[in-house]
Order: structure tokens, then C-alpha cells, then sequence
């Protein structure tokens, strides 16, 4: 059995993007509801949380950026001006705080509290680039958590990990020229945010590191699994991460409303052990998971019970599928 932690924050119910908006606050209840009914929360280590700082969300992000985030939210706009992403007055906590529960998640993980984590988290980041905010995503979580881990620990090699069904835009702007970084996805396309083709594959030293892989509509574990098992574990293998995130979004779950993926929670799980197994080949069995999309509460919650069970070493419960207004 493993020991997994949980990083999160009662603060996170804060962001409110607006009446209707997906990314809504009951994402985060429906995670934290599920674990608690469930029992599968007193299975869990209990990280704390606490705010990003400034220069944290600077090792991937410009300070220009920052700045322009703090004033427009403290400006009380409704979006960024660098996009399509909302925001409300209690934004700028809250990303601060989704950005510090990943370092949290690293601190616990790299100084062997625990073995792996999972950070229930929101607003979500894959989006965000190093120099404006995209879709739901002001600071981009998982990759301030790589960054972070390589300065304050030393890690020489992550691999990032994104199985949201929307390419993980962000992650890859932000690494594309890093050869100390592999960034792995799978996702919808064509699709939101219209990035993410095969051939965009790393730039300099980094070529070869960024390794897309696209699917169509109704794509499930055939496509996905098979893309996991034949491109990214032997490419991680050579390249010999010390420490693995994943960007665990559950939108590619059957019957999202925003995707169109057929994964089930057994399927996540299985991509789950195929990522702890090869973090016990190269990482140490060190595993960091960063929560993205998912909109359907019931498959949100479901999905990401699965997913932690699978950290911890157990197995999933099996669950119905419900429509996606659930």
C-alpha cells in the first residue's frame, strides 16, 4: 500500500466564475463530498495548504502577468483582459492557494512524508501561459510545481503527465525549449484550445520532448491507454524523470459536457498504475497529481475516487455513468 496525501482548501469553494459557468464551485464539493462519504478521505495524509507566493508563481510566470492578474481582479473585472478566463474578486486567493497546495503536494512527497499526492484543487492551469491566462486557468499549477521542485530539491528531470481531454496548451508553451522537462498529452482534437498537433514536438535542446498525441471525438481507452503504454513509457523511460506530475483532468470521462472521450474511472485507473509503475522504475515511486477539468459532478467525483484509490494501491469501486447536467 502507498501513502498518498491530499492537499486542498476550504478557500477553493471561493473562485465563483458566475451563474451557469462549468468550472463551478461544486466541482470542488463534489470531490471533497465523494472522498468524505466514501471513507477514502481517512485513507489519506492530510497535507497543508498555503498560498503560493509570488516569486513561487514567477518561476513560470512573468512578473508583468502577475501584476495584471492582481490589479484587474482587485479592479473587480469579470475576465482577464489576456483572454477567456473569469474571474471574480476572491481569484487571486485562490489560484495563489491551488498553486501552494501543489507546492505543498511537492514538499510532502520530495521529503518522504509521503509517497504520492493528489491536489483537490481549483481554478484549474494547464491553460495558462507563461504570459496570459486561457481558458479556466490563471497560474498554471502543475507547472509551477515541476519548476518549484527543480529549485528547491534539485530534480533534474519531471515528466508532466496531462490526460485532460483539452490540450494542456500552457504546460507546453511553458517548457516547449526545456530539455529538463517531458510533457506528455492526450486529448481531443479538434478542439478547445485548438493546440496540441503531433508535430509540435520541442524546440533546441528539447526536441523530441514534447509528445502530443491527439484523438476524435469518442476516443476511450483503446486509443488513450494504447498511446500511454506505446509513446510515453518508453520515451519516459529513456529519459529518466526523478519526479512525475500529472495534469489529472477528468473531463476526458464519458459524458462530460465538455468533452467528447469515452475513459471510464476503471480506465483511469489503469492509466494511474501504468504512471506509478513507471515512477517506481525511474522516480522513486514519486508522483505528484494536480486536478484540471471535469464537469460532471458524478463523473468528476467518481473519476477522481478511482484515480486516488489507484494511488493509494487499491482497488476502484464500480460506479454507473449519469448524464452530463448531473
Amino acid at each position: 500500500m502507498h501513502t498518498t496525501g491530499i492537499a486542498f482548501d476550504p478557500i477553493l469553494r471561493k473562485h465563483d466564475p458566475g451563474p451557469g459557468h462549468p468550472e463551478r464551485p461544486a466541482r470542488f464539493s463534489a470531490i471533497l463530498d465523494e472522498f468524505k462519504y466514501t471513507g477514502l478521505m481517512d485513507s489519506l495524509d492530510h497535507l497543508y495548504s498555503r498560498q503560493a507566493s509570488e516569486d513561487d508563481v514567477a518561476l513560470v510566470h512573468t512578473r508583468p502577468y502577475i501584476e495584471l492578474v492582481k490589479r484587474e481582479v482587485a479592479e473587480g473585472r469579470g475576465e482577464l483582459s489576456t483572454g477567456d478566463t473569469t474571474v471574480s474578486e476572491a481569484s487571486l486567493g485562490c489560484a495563489l492557494t491551488a498553486a501552494g497546495c501543489a507546492l505543498s503536494a511537492v514538499d510532502a512527497v520530495l521529503s518522504r512524508r509521503v509517497q504520492n499526492a493528489f491536489c483537490l484543487v481549483r481554478p484549474p492551469g494547464h491553460h495558462a501561459e507563461s504570459s496570459r491566462g486561457m481558458g479556466f486557468c490563471l497560474f498554471n499549477n502543475v507547472a509551477i510545481a515541476a519548476r518549484y521542485a527543480q529549485r528547491r530539491y534539485g530534480i533534474k528531470r519531471v515528466l508532466i503527465a496531462d490526460w485532460d481531454v483539452h490540450h494542456g496548451n500552457g504546460t507546453q508553451e511553458i517548457f516547449y525549449s526545456d530539455p529538463s522537462v517531458l510533457f506528455f498529452s492526450t486529448h481531443q482534437s479538434p478542439w478547445y484550445p485548438g493546440t496540441g498537433a503531433a508535430s509540435e514536438t520541442g524546440a533546441g535542446d528539447a526536441q523530441g520532448l514534447t509528445i502530443n498525441c491527439p484523438f476524435p471525438a469518442g476516443s476511450g481507452a483503446a486509443e488513450i491507454a494504447s498511446a500511454f503504454r506505446d509513446r510515453l513509457i518508453p520515451a519516459a523511460a529513456e529519459f529518466g524523470a526523478e519526479l512525475i506530475l500529472i495534469s489529472a483532468g477528468f473531463d476526458a470521462r464519458i459524458d462530460d459536457p465538455l468533452g467528447r472521450f469515452m475513459l471510464t474511472d476503471r480506465d483511469f485507473a489503469e492509466l494511474t498504475n501504468m504512471l506509478l509503475d513507471l515512477a517506481t522504475q525511474t522516480a522513486d515511486g514519486r508522483v505528484v497529481s494536480v486536478l484540471e477539468g471535469g464537469y460532471n459532478l458524478h463523473g468528476l467525483a467518481s473519476a477522481s475516487h478511482a484515480h486516488v484509490e489507484a494511488l493509494i494501491g487499491r482497488a476502484i469501486p464500480v460506479r454507473e455513468t449519469r448524464p452530463a447536467n448531473y
